[in-house]
């Protein structure tokens, strides 16, 4: 265990930020979920409404730094491919 003050307070707070972190990787699994079960279900004009919103979210959080941009990017392609396969 750390002794320094400033040390235990960096550990509160990373671990406060592993809470916020995994809960935003959870919503973007739940939309990623989403938008492929309206691609299988040939629903384009909801699944690109869906990719919209999951588009926003994977670069604001790839800007924020809680997923590695070029992750972001691999998603929004491998999505976009399918949605325009329909």
């Amino acid at each position: 265990m750390v002794n320094i003050k400033s040390k235990k307070k960096h550990i509160i707070k990373s671990k406060k930020n592993r809470i916020i972190n995994i809960s935003i990787k959870s919503m973007i699994r739940t939309f990623i979920k989403k938008t492929n079960k309206a691609i299988m279900n040939n629903d384009k004009i909801t699944a690109k409404k869906l990719y919209l919103n999951l588009q926003s979210i994977l670069d604001r959080q790839a800007k924020k730094g809680v997923i590695h941009k070029n992750k972001a990017a691999r998603y929004k392609s491998s999505i976009s491919r399918k949605i325009n396969n329909l």
